[in-house]
């Protein structure tokens, strides 16, 4: 097993299309071709992580934030990130970083904090625009072959259902003239095929791969089809938002969030005297996302690294919940080792023992 069987499994639970447009996910230090001896994961990368996988005798780690975030212009070890940098290439550990493309995938980071929590009937909370429909003119006779080559490489998918598709008949007709190839009829004579149309809605990013399988399985020489841009939105974006079963009284709900996020304190706007019913949460950073809250009608917006001045944006119609940007992500380790140990069997799959969180309470 090398190092890209690991990234290639984990890419296709969450694409790096996903991630934002500011991020920098994938494969940060390595070699996709080196033999995977053991995953160490955690949520951050430091000099102490490193020494936990040397410790732990695991040559790759995966690990929810990137080492390698903004500019670098240099290697050296007079900087941290040098240093890390440095240290894993010397003892040949690879860095794999695995962050907002996790983030913004239906069953990611976000339905990971949902269900810590406890809440049903879960939706994004700001979803990407970001689905094609693909229409395509096939006969009838190929139409199921045609049918799973769209299904297998990524089509047809809506929500928690898969292969989806919308089919109509028809009759196309054809002219082949001088250098064509026709699957059926002669060159010089108009040729009328009983014909199948077939609908199916995809992401954009696997456009490409979509139609590369559709034309490999099409017996047409040339294929004629259609793409639309969709308004609809796709089961993938920022933030979650979902209900609990019955509803809580503010205090008793912040003191559950105390609880489940091992919490010694955190910081919230004041109460509105509201019971909490309807819950948006997003891991991280999620202070953009204030808005689509309010506008979902949730009671509580958990999230992290809220300014001063932005909890009065809370204006008393949501209440907001900051509880730390490691605390609100500490899950996400257990979430991507639950991914790697469905998988892979051949390789130890190690959580940290470190504690990456660089903030300390008094």
């Amino acid at each position: 097993m090398i190092v890209k069987d690991v990234t290639k499994y984990l890419e296709k639970i969450a694409p790096l299309h996903l991630q934002e447009s500011y991020d920098n996910s994938g494969l940060q230090v390595g070699d996709y071709n080196s033999d995977v001896k053991g995953v160490l994961v955690s949520l951050d990368v430091t000099l102490e992580v490193i020494d936990d996988a040397i410790n732990q005798k695991c040559n790759l780690i995966v690990a929810h934030h990137p080492v390698i975030f903004a500019e670098i212009k240099n290697v050296t070890k007079n900087s941290l990130v040098g240093s890390i940098i440095f240290k894993a290439i010397k003892n040949q550990i690879n860095i794999y970083a695995f962050h907002t493309n996790l983030d913004n995938v239906s069953n990611g980071v976000n339905a990971k904090i949902a269900d810590i929590i406890g809440l049903k009937r879960k939706k994004i909370l700001l979803p990407k625009q970001n689905l094609l429909k693909l229409v395509v003119f096939v006969p009838v006779s190929h139409s199921k072959k045609v049918s799973q080559a769209l299904f297998s490489s990524g089509a047809g998918n809506i929500g928690n259902y898969k292969n989806c598709i919308f089919t109509s008949f028809g009759e196309g007709s054809f002219f082949p003239i001088s250098g064509s190839k026709p699957f059926k009829g002669e060159k010089g004579m108009l040729e009328k095929v009983n014909e199948e149309k077939l609908e199916v809605i995809l992401p954009d990013y696997l456009l490409s791969d979509i139609i590369q399988s559709m034309n490999s399985a099409h017996p047409y020489e040339e294929v004629a089809y259609d793409v639309f841009k969709l308004q609809n939105n796709s089961n993938s974006g920022s933030g979650m938002i979902g209900e609990l079963e019955k509803p809580i009284e503010e205090l008793e709900f912040l003191n559950l969030i105390k609880e489940k996020f091992h919490l010694s304190s955190f910081r919230h706007t004041k109460l509105i005297d509201r019971p909490i019913k309807k819950v948006a949460v997003c891991g991280g950073s999620g202070s953009f996302l204030l808005k689509n809250a309010i506008n979902e009608n949730a009671d509580i917006f958990i999230t992290s690294d809220y300014k001063y001045h932005q909890f009065f944006e809370a204006d008393n119609k949501i209440l907001i919940a900051d509880i730390g940007h490691y605390e609100s992500e500490q899950f996400t380790i257990d979430l991507i080792s639950d991914f790697l140990m469905k998988k892979f069997i051949n390789f130890a799959i190690r959580l940290t023992t470190v504690n990456t969180n660089p903030i300390n309470y008094l």
